[in-house]
């Protein structure tokens, strides 16, 4: 089967180009083994005499550099940065036309070369000298003449001339040493110049000529494999190229599933088997992922593009988990209000969704400085647009500055005494009382989203008439389904929306129990078989398919990744001027006594908050009342009491005596009577009588003699 014609893998493949391929190699040098190569793919292979290979692609790594003056070899990647130099031929050419032929790359593209003849030239009367250099600058060609090269000679005192050499002209020709310059990648891509030698320049280490030789990575089947080959082109091995007589040899043809979805839909359903599996660490966590290993069979029935959504559960989960899910499922969603920690997080959301209503749960003390009002728990928000608003204190600069605010509604709740005939007027006069609230973008707060309907909602449903990210809550489960697992959780958050193509597939011992394998996110090498299908030609099973495929973290994360946009951040509070706040006002028990009593008179306040309400907090308990403040805090500052151990003020640096040993009963007592005076009358003091003092004072006596 093989031509009589050899060559050495190296040469052949440096021969090709990725147009020209597929090709087909036969092996006939004997055995080749090189396990190490192989080891990258994860495969070892052996290539013996007969072998048939399917070149089907190559791609240049590297470049082997042979010294040939010492027959060292060593590799350079392709991407080097030195530069070479053609070594120009040390055997003389014996015609012109010889030494034009063989130029390096086209010669208009060489142009211009110099060279030298050993002999001198005679053209008519004009005769030129030996070793004289000629530069070639164009080549004539006229018809029904000899083919000439123009030349330009430099004569004596700065004289130059040009000539025309016809292309037949005889003698001993040589080449000098060209100025021009290559890169490793422009000397590869030329097959004129890889048959040149070349010589670094601008370095000392190697000055002698090398012999450049391209390494490819060939990527290849065998007929007695099912996976790719990828080999280096180095490898000693010789070959002859069959392709010709080889057409009806059957090669395993690897398909990636990206391939698959090429192929026409005649070609389904069909089983394949598993080439090469999935990555170990996938982005999937469903149950047929664990079956899909090498060489395992599938069940392929259709590709298509599917319509789906990214689910996630709430982030209070110990492990949260990831849904991907197809808008064919079957279940109900109710919509669960949307919660919101900042401003901007309000004006996002009132952007894609007009007309947003929320509920303030937390409350938000007022802060007359930074432009924040004040919030109570239980108050309903309903935001009108974006605005610009001046705060009342100047910046850091002098000036006053302007904000971006939200404008909101705060609106009053009817009361419950209302008459049913003047609902009309008073609902008219509560929209006109409606109190303007302007909320700076970078405030913080806490709201819930108010929502009116009660519906039930289809999963392609809610895409349509909502915008995403969006709150939900699984009401009823699908029924086609085994197990339904977006089932149980409190809510659930739709992230997003996709069009993903898809390869419906099952296995073989459960034909009817399909999945939809997103080729996008899955690697993975399959092949057609000839096998044949586990049904009956005329009785193609019903095939149930599972519409919700759990994803793992990183799945999300590369989906964010996709879908990022480069929306503003939020903004930040402005700096102020330190210097032009306002002390904060003092309110005094009288005055809050006198709000407490006009309150009693004129009934609560609709307007604030109830006692209830304000002390209704999403995650914190009721405090406890504050206990009274003392009474001297009142007027004047509390009273000085003495030490127990100074009998008088210190007017010298020297050490006094010790005056407590020898303190008057007189004075003792005098200091006991002025503490329990100003002791409250609340608190329940023992006082100290005449027998403990004076047993105190024997002890202090007693001390002193140690």
């Amino acid at each position: 089967m093989a031509g009589p014609t050899s060559f050495p893998l190296q040469q052949f493949i440096a021969s090709l180009d990725n147009s020209c391929l597929p090709k087909i190699l036969q092996v006939c040098s004997g055995v080749y083994f090189q396990g190490s190569v192989y080891e990258i793919s994860g495969s070892e292979v052996c290539f013996s005499t007969g072998d048939l290979i399917k070149v089907i692609n190559i791609e240049l790594l590297s470049v082997c550099c042979e010294d040939i003056s010492n027959n060292e070899t060593f590799e350079l990647p392709i991407n080097h940065t030195g530069l070479f130099k053609v070594v120009p031929e040390e055997m003389p050419y014996s015609t012109v036309e010889e030494m034009v032929s063989l130029r390096p790359v086209g010669l208009e593209s060489s142009l211009p070369f110099t060279f030298t003849s050993r002999s001198k030239i005679t053209l008519g009367n004009f005769t030129l000298g030996a070793e004289r250099a000629l530069t070639v600058l164009s080549i004539e060609r006229h018809e029904g003449k000899e083919d000439q090269v123009r030349c330009h000679v430099q004569g004596q005192q700065e004289a130059s001339a040009e000539v025309c050499i016809p292309l037949s002209s005889q003698g001993e020709f040589k080449e000098c040493e060209n100025e021009e310059r290559f890169t490793l990648r422009e000397i590869m891509s030329s097959p004129c110049l890889r048959s040149r030698k070349f010589r670094f320049i601008n370095t000392i280490k190697r000055e002698q000529p090398l012999v450049l030789s391209p390494i490819y990575q060939v990527q290849a089947i065998m007929n007695l494999r099912k996976n790719i080959l990828r080999f280096p082109s180095s490898l000693e091995v010789d070959v002859v190229d069959v392709t010709e007589l080889c057409q009806d040899v059957n090669f395993v043809t690897p398909l990636s599933l990206t391939e698959v979805l090429s192929q026409p839909a005649e070609s389904f359903p069909t089983v394949i088997e598993i080439l090469e599996g999935p990555e170990t660490r996938s982005l999937f966590k469903c149950s047929w992922l664990p079956e899909l290993s090498k060489r395992n069979h599938l069940i392929f029935h259709k590709t298509g593009t599917s319509a789906m959504v990214l689910l996630s559960s709430p982030k209070s989960r110990k492990t949260q988990q990831f849904f991907l899910v197809s808008q064919q499922y079957g279940g109900r969603f109710r919509r669960r209000p949307r919660e919101f920690n900042s401003v901007y997080e309000l004006y996002v959301a009132s952007v894609q969704a007009p007309g947003l209503k929320v509920n303030v749960t937390r409350n938000c003390e007022e802060v007359e400085e930074e432009g924040l009002p004040a919030l109570s728990v239980g108050e309903q928000l309903e935001v009108v647009c974006c605005k610009t608003m001046e705060l009342p204190c100047e910046s850091s600069k002098g000036q006053k500055e302007s904000v971006e605010a939200l404008l909101c509604h705060r609106l009053q709740e009817p009361d419950d005494d209302d008459d049913d005939d003047d609902d009309d007027e008073e609902e008219v006069k509560r929209e006109d009382e409606r109190e303007e609230v302007f909320l700076p973008l970078y405030m913080q707060g806490h709201f819930v989203e108010v929502i009116g309907d009660n519906k039930k909602y289809r999963l392609r449903d809610l895409g349509k008439e909502f915008r995403l990210p969006l709150d939900v809550k699984v009401v009823s489960r699908d029924t086609e389904l085994e197990t339904d697992p977006l089932v149980g959780f409190a809510g659930l958050r739709i992230e997003g929306a996709m069009l993903e193509p898809t390869i419906q597939a099952s296995f073989p011992d459960k034909p009817d129990h399909c999945f939809e394998i997103p080729t996008q996110w899955l690697s993975m090498s399959v092949c057609f078989t000839k096998d044949a299908l586990p049904w009956p030609s005329d009785q193609q099973p019903k095939c149930h398919v599972d519409r919700v495929t759990e994803v793992t973290d990183a799945f999300f994360y590369e989906f964010r990744k996709q879908g990022c946009s480069d929306a503003d951040p939020p903004p930040r509070p402005p700096k102020r001027n330190l210097s032009s706040l306002k002390p904060l006002k003092k309110i005094s028990k009288s005055t809050k006594k006198s709000s407490k009593a006009d309150k009693s008179k004129h009934g609560p306040d609709k307007s604030s908050p109830t006692k209830e309400f304000a002390n209704l907090t999403l995650n914190s308990k009721r405090r406890p009342p504050a206990p009274p403040p003392p009474a001297f805090l009142d007027d004047q500052p509390p009273p000085v009491i003495p030490r127990k151990n100074s009998g008088g003020e210190m007017t010298t640096g020297k050490a006094l005596p010790n005056t407590y040993v020898g303190m008057e009963e007189s004075k003792k007592k005098v200091l006991l009577r002025e503490i329990s005076s100003d002791v409250d009358s609340d608190h329940d003091y023992e006082t100290v009588d005449d027998s403990f003092a004076i047993m105190m004072k024997d002890a202090q006596e007693h001390v002193m003699y140690y």
